[in-house]
């Protein structure tokens, strides 16, 4: 059996309206993906792309979006998501691609510096002192376990 290495996209997904999260699903956004691919790369790049391509983890509340493709191919998906700019009919949204790891773990650990890093940007903004006091404790109870018990279950339910 020959094993094919894999690349994670870790993604983040931002809507124009705040209730644009309402219809979003795996399956949709399997779909859009596909069909994004589709109208970029034509049939090759589904082809190409299309055999292992996964949503391995999505997040509504955070816009975190965590995308599994070959090694060999991940550019093409990387190079789609510019194109991609409705999930659905209505709702319009912007994919970005924030970090290209080549495993989970990796992607998880990069994450967590990203939120602790959000967290930090808003510190100033706070309005009062218990604002940032609970803002503090956010940034420091960000950990790696919460994050993996987030994606295992998200694996588990993939699965089934």
């Amino acid at each position: 059996m020959v094993r094919f290495k894999s690349r994670y996209l870790l993604c983040e997904i931002s809507f124009a309206s705040p209730n644009g999260w309402q219809h979003v699903e795996e399956k949709k956004l399997h779909r859009a993906i596909l069909e994004a691919i589709q109208k970029a790369h034509g049939d090759f790049g589904v082809a190409c792309c299309a055999v292992s391509f996964a949503v391995k983890y999505l997040n509504t509340y955070t816009g975190i979006l965590l995308l599994r493709c070959r090694k060999a191919h991940y550019r093409l998906l990387w190079s789609t998501l510019a194109f991609i700019h409705q999930l659905g009919k209505k709702e319009t949204c912007a994919i970005t691609c924030i970090h290209v790891g080549g495993t989970i773990r990796t992607c998880q650990k990069f994450l967590i510096g990203y939120n602790r890093q959000q967290l930090l940007r808003k510190l100033p903004t706070c309005k009062s002192e218990a604002e940032r006091t609970a803002l503090q404790e956010a940034v420091r109870s960000c950990t790696l376990q919460e994050l993996q018990e987030d994606v295992v279950s998200a694996s588990e339910e993939d699965s089934n």
